[in-house]
Order: structure tokens, then C-alpha cells, then sequence
């Protein structure tokens, strides 16, 4: 019976209705049902109505005549149906795949993924070369399978451990309860990263109207530098009160100012809450600006205890273990997690955001702005360090220690006390004798170089900071040296008064500070023609200096000492036989010394170099003379080194390179009929002041 257009209407509104709401079994059997009902016919007419082929009709229809069992729940087809997976129809594809992902343990190590992003889109491709012809998905479901996952690093090697670790930690543990038991604060300290300003992208996300994230430069690989505006987050948390304070410095994180960040944090807080405190525990970390290390953290210590009359211990964590650090996970955390996503700008927004860090257990923060100078360079002597009442305890006293706030020989000093005795030592420098020039010429001089100074400053700045100024010239800090002090260390130094130690201790700044601002000086002394004439002054500690310029005490000069020990009486011959015998080997001497020099900076000199200030210890002249006073047994080495000024080791280094010299020469030294015991004899003898020298045995 044929059927009409009415009956084709009725059913494609019924397939309609109920096949979107079956599987692709269910529908099967629901076509193949309606076309056995219409009988001839009916699969085309089912299969035109449907939208479907007349073949799916008809594998319905023969699904039903075989009178098949219904299906679990759930499943549409039989166990078994549908298409392989891959690793079934090539069996060795996991094989080569698990070879890619572990070459150290299941493979060769020369893979060519080795050195190479292990992604599913390079593992499938490197496995459909090697004739694995695979899609990336299965990749990635193999991979699952057989107990890979996507996984990043994990910071759990520590490297060596320090013997003492463990015994370290439970000496913080006991010294925080005891602290604690006695009411007495304990903070946490350390300084967060150092943050770049500017609208420079952040980690993380926040919410924000769809479509409008905050635009952020594309650009920010330029390097930490001079002119580059930074934020220096330096945190104190309180371990009892559970409160965290920021000090946000906008300068260098430097020894001063982590003690400076305490003292604000105690003037602010700390003598609030503990008003009858009389001891404070601080546990650092054992790197950074509160180093164990560092001189003018425990000498700063040490002036703050004395102004806040309380007795600091101060507890180390080992190397390499800041991040058991209490200040790490309960305060710089929340502050990381509070400013995700969002530009640090200004050192407005970066206060204002660490103050409004909040937690779920009550701790708050408060940050202040600090917008003190804290330049990078300042030196304590060991005797200054000496001097303080900084008592070490019985275990492990390099990490823990107690500083009293009186008891020392001298009274520690302040950081405008330290400032105050740089300037009186740079007045002192400027002595004439020192100098040999006149404060006119020196000013002179300095004028002429400012402009070439600038230049240099302004090209050095550029390169630390890898690209152009991002702040108004004079912003940031400054440096301990002004232009003018630059210009007479170096004019002090190249005139040979005194070795950069002594200028160090001199003016309390460290030698790498010194010898950066002495390069460079020298380099446009070089460039303007300026040649400085050395001094026959020599000074090895700053105390001499000091004495000589307020006293006016001569001090001793290796010119002097030379034309003293140059007697006929102690060479043996006279002065025109012992210059003509210099003259011949002194060639000698320096062809050895310019091969040497050669040899260690591997190449020829550099324009503007020559050679070092202090190009010798001792001279040519010099070496050949104590050599021939040496062979003739007047006195020991030791005797030597003091009126030369310099080391036994030296000493015995001249001895040994100019004595086969001078026998090459014929030179055949008679010995001395005296021999002196000490330098003082020996002078005193020429002076005819001293005693009989001894006979030699």
C-alpha cells in the first residue's frame, strides 16, 4: 500500500519529538520499528522522513529480526564494537612513545627530544616519523595511562646541608619559647624581592569587567639599575602579636637599612605593645642585608640597642634554609597573593597595597614609606667590630649571638656620627704634603674633570640599568662619594701615600668602593694628560696618617730608607759601583716583571692602564739593594721587611730571584763583620747612637 504524504508529515513529527532524546542504538531500533509497521516501503519512506540513509534503517531492522538481547544501561554498543584504539592495531606505539619521555631510565639518551619541549604535538610528530602514526590526544591518553601527568618543578633539593641544621633549629625553637615565656618580643625579619615600578606586567589574575584587563607594556626586560625607580619591601613580623610591619625603602638594601626598618618598627609599635620589655629575639635569615656576615649589620645592632636600652640576640637560620623562616609563609605570601595581577606603579600603590593585606587568623600589616638614603659602601673595621659589646653564644656563635646595649670599650656609632668622620677625613686628605698640590689647584683640577665625571657616570648608569633614564636626573640616591672626593682619593693614591686598605679604613668605606672610584679617575687623569708624581710618604695604617697630618710627625720614607742603607759601610762598595751594578740588572728585572703581567691579564695592556698605582712592593732599585745587604749577613729578613715596609715573604721572593742575578755578574758579596738584631740597631748604629751591634755566631 503506498503511502502518502499525510503519513510521511506524521512521522518526521514524531522523529522530530523522540530522537534527539535517544542514542544512536535506540534510534536504530525506533526507525527500524516504524518501517516493519508501514511494510513495503516503509524503509525508504522512514529513512526520507528521518533524515537518515536507508542503510541505518535497515541495520535496525536486522537488529530486531535477530531477536538480540537488550544492552546494559547505559552502553550503545556491545563489548567490543566500534573502532581499535591505536596501541591495539600497532603494539609497539607505547613502547616508543614511553622512550621519548624517559630517555634517562627506559631509553637512549640521546633522544631527539632530549633537549627539546616534550609537548604532544612534538611527541606525536617525532613518533609519526618513526613510522607511529598518532594524533596528539592519543598521545596525551597514552601518556595518562601508563602514570604521566603535566607537572612542573619541585623545590625540594636543598644542595649540602650544614651539619649543624638540625641542632640550629631547635636552638631558634628554645631561644623563641624562652623569649616568648618571659613576654619579651620575637620578630621574624627579612627583605621581600626587590620590586620594579612602573605599569610593567604582574602574576596572577583579578576580576574585571569582561574585555578589560589592565593594559601593561609589552616591553619590561630592561635590568634593575641606577635612575631605575624600585621598591625594597623590608619586613618585621611578630611571631606573639602575629602582626606584620613593612618598611618600603626606595634606595639600597643595604645592613642600615634593615636595622633602620627595626627601629622604625619599634619607635612605631614594638615599644607600644612590649612596654616592659627589656630583651628582643630577631631570627634572620643568614644571607641578605642581615647577613651573619656583615659588619655593619651587628655595629647598627649594636647603636640600636644602645638607644633602645634593650639586649638583642639575634638567631641565624642555616644556609640555605630561608624559607623556614616565619616571615617567608605567614607575611611576604599574603603580600604576594594581596597584589596579583595588578601593576605596581608607584611606591603609592605598592604602601597602600601591603597595608591592606588582611588573613583569615587577624593578622594585619602596616607599611610606611621610607625615603632615606642608604648608600651602598660603607665599611667596619675589625677593630670597630671588636670594640662592641656583642657577646657570641656557646653554640654556634658565627649564627647566634647577644649584643648588650653599653658595655663595649668604645660606644658604638651612629650612622650621622659615621657620616661626620668621613667629612673631617676627606678635610684631612686635602693636606697639601699628601696631595702636593694646593686646595686651589686641587679645586682647579676638579672643575676641569666634572664635566668628563658626569659623562662617565651618565654612560656607566646606562649600562648597569640596560637601557634609557626612567626617573628625572637626581632622583634615587647617592653615592658616598661626591665627584670632588673622587678626584682626591685618586690624587692621594697615585701619589703612592697609601694602600687602598688604609683609605678604606681612613674614610669608612669598603675597598671594592675605593678601587671602582680610583679606575675610573685615573682613566680621566689619563685622558686630560695629568701625570701625579709620587710622594716619598708612605703610610700603612690610618692611625699614622692620622698622626702625621694632625701632629705633624714625619713619617718614614722609602726614598729615605733607600739612600740610608745605600753606606758604603753596609753594601761593601761604594754607591757608584752599587748604581752601576742596578743599572745592569735592573733590565733584567723588568723584562721578567712585563712577561709576568703579560701572562695573567693574557693579553697587552688596555689604553689609560699602567700597570697598577703600586706597581711594585718593593722596587728594582730596592731588591737589588736588600739582596746584596742580605748576602752580607748585616741582618734577617725580617730586619729587611721593616725598613722596607713590606712582608718576609717578599723579602725572601727578592732574595731568590736577584741572587742568582748578581752571581751571573760576579758579584761576590764579603760578609759584614757585624750583625744587627732589629731595624732600630741598625739605624741607630749609622746615627751613631746605637749600642755595639752583636757579633755574628
Amino acid at each position: 500500500m503506498p503511502i502518502d504524504a499525510q503519513q510521511r508529515g506524521h512521522l518526521k513529527q514524531r522523529f522530530e519529538v523522540l530522537l534527539p532524546h535517544l542514542n544512536e542504538r535506540q534510534q536504530r531500533l525506533a526507525l527500524a520499528t516504524e518501517a516493519r509497521l508501514l511494510g513495503h516501503g516503509g524503509v525508504r519512506a522512514v529513512a526520507r522522513a528521518a533524515g537518515v540513509s536507508a542503510t541505518t534503517v535497515r541495520s535496525g531492522v536486522a537488529e530486531l529480526e535477530a531477536g538480540e538481547e537488550p544492552l546494559p544501561v547505559g552502553r550503545a554498543r556491545r563489548s567490543g564494537g566500534g573502532r581499535k584504539r591505536a596501541s591495539a592495531h600497532d603494539p609497539d606505539l607505547t613502547v616508543a612513545l614511553l622512550r621519548l619521555v624517559e630517555p634517562q631510565e627506559r631509553g637512549d639518551p640521546m633522544s631527539p627530544l632530549r633537549w627539546t619541549t616534550k609537548s604532544l604535538r612534538h611527541l606525536a610528530h617525532e613518533l609519526t616519523g618513526q613510522g607511529h602514526p598518532v594524533s596528539a590526544p592519543t598521545v596525551g591518553r597514552l601518556l595518562k595511562e601508563n602514570g604521566f601527568s603535566l607537572q612542573g618543578t619541585s623545590k625540594t633539593l636543598e644542595g649540602a646541608q650544614h651539619p649543624d641544621r638540625d641542632a640550629q633549629f631547635r636552638y631558634i625553637n628554645e631561644q623563641v619559647q624562652a623569649h616568648q615565656g618571659a613576654g619579651d618580643p620575637v620578630v621574624s625579619v627579612d627583605t621581600k624581592k626587590k620590586e620594579q615600578l612602573g605599569q610593567l606586567p604582574a602574576a596572577g589574575r583579578e576580576w574585571r569587567p569582561r574585555g578589560q584587563p589592565v593594559q601593561v607594556e609589552d616591553h619590561s626586560f630592561f635590568t634593575t639599575g641606577p635612575d631605575v625607580p624600585v621598591a625594597v619591601p623590608y619586613g618585621i613580623y611578630d611571631l606573639s602579636a602575629d602582626s606584620g610591619w613593612v618598611n618600603v625603602g626606595t634606595d639600597h638594601d643595604t645592613s642600615a637599612f634593615a636595622v633602620a626598618s627595626i627601629r622604625r618598627w619599634w619607635q612605631a609599635r614594638g615599644a607600644a605593645d612590649y612596654p616592659n620589655a627589656r630583651r628582643l629575639l630577631i631570627t634572620a635569615d643568614a644571607g641578605g642585608s642581615n647577613s651573619y656576615r656583615y659588619r655593619l649589620w651587628k655595629a647598627e645592632l649594636a647603636a640600636l640597642a644602645a638607644e633602645t636600652d634593650l639586649r638583642i640576640t639575634v638567631c641565624h637560620f642555616p644556609p640555605g634554609t630561608s624559607k623556614w623562616n616565619k616571615i617567608e609563609h605567614r607575611l611576604f605570601s599574603q603580600i604576594t597573593m594581596n597584589w596579583r595581577g595588578r601593576p605596581l606603579s608607584s611606591h603609592e600603590v605598592v604602601v597602600a597595597t601591603i597595608a591592606s593585606t588582611r588573613t583569615r587568623t587577624g593578622m594585619e600589616v602596616h607599611a610606611e614609606l621610607d625615603t632615606n638614603s642608604y648608600p651602598l659602601g660603607i665599611a667596619v673595621t675589625r677593630e670597630q667590630l671588636q670594640a662592641l659589646p656583642i657577646q657570641a653564644h656557646a653554640k654556634h656563635g658565627a649564627w647566634n649571638y647577644t649584643i648588650a646595649p653599653a658595655g663595649g670599650t668604645t660606644p658604638p656609632i651612629r650612622s650621622q656620627e659615621r657620616a661626620q668622620a668621613r667629612l673631617a677625613a676627606l678635610e684631612l686628605l686635602t693636606d697639601q704634603r699628601l696631595t702636593g698640590m694646593s686646595r686651589a689647584e686641587l679645586a682647579a683640577l676638579t672643575h676641569e674633570l666634572e664635566a668628563s665625571q658626569q659623562a662617565q657616570s651618565a654612560q656607566r648608569c646606562f649600562e648597569q640599568r640596560g637601557g634609557p633614564r626612567r626617573r628625572a636626573p637626581g632622583a634615587g640616591g647617592t653615592g658616598l662619594l661626591a665627584p670632588a672626593d673622587r678626584v682626591l682619593i685618586t690624587i692621594v693614591y697615585l701619589r703612592q701615600v697609601c694602600p687602598q686598605t688604609v683609605l678604606s679604613d681612613l674614610l669608612g668605606i669598603n675597598t671594592n668602593s675605593i678601587g671602582q672610584a680610583i679606575a675610573e679617575t685615573r682613566q680621566l687623569l689619563h685622558e686630560h694628560r695629568h701625570h701625579v708624581v709620587a710622594s716619598t710618604l708612605r703610610f700603612r695604617t690610618a692611625a699614622a696618617l692620622r698622626e702625621f697630618t694632625s701632629h705633624g710627625h714625619p713619617a718614614s720614607g722609602r726614598a729615605q730608607i733607600s739612600e740610608v742603607l745605600s753606606d758604603p759601610e753596609l753594601t761593601g762598595m761604594t754607591r757608584a759601583e752599587l748604581d752601576a751594578l742596578t743599572r745592569r740588572i735592573r733590565p733584567v728585572l723588568e723584562a721578567r716583571r712585563e712577561r709576568h703581567r703579560h701572562r695573567r691579564r693574557g693579553g697587552e695592556r688596555m689604553p689609560g692602564a699602567h700597570g697598577g698605582v703600586f706597581t711594585q712592593k718593593i722596587t728594582n732599585n730596592e731588591r737589588v739593594l736588600a739582596t746584596v745587604l742580605y748576602q752580607r749577613k748585616l741582618c734577617t729578613q725580617d730586619t729587611l721587611a721593616d725598613l722596607f715596609h713590606v712582608s718576609r715573604r717578599t723579602i725572601g721572593d727578592v732574595v731568590r730571584e736577584v741572587g742568582p742575578l748578581l752571581a751571573n755578574e760576579g758579584h761576590a758579596p764579603q760578609p759584614a763583620q757585624t750583625r744587627f738584631p732589629n731595624a732600630n740597631a741598625l739605624l741607630d748604629h749609622l746615627h751613631n747612637t746605637a749600642p755595639t751591634p752583636t757579633r755574628p755566631s
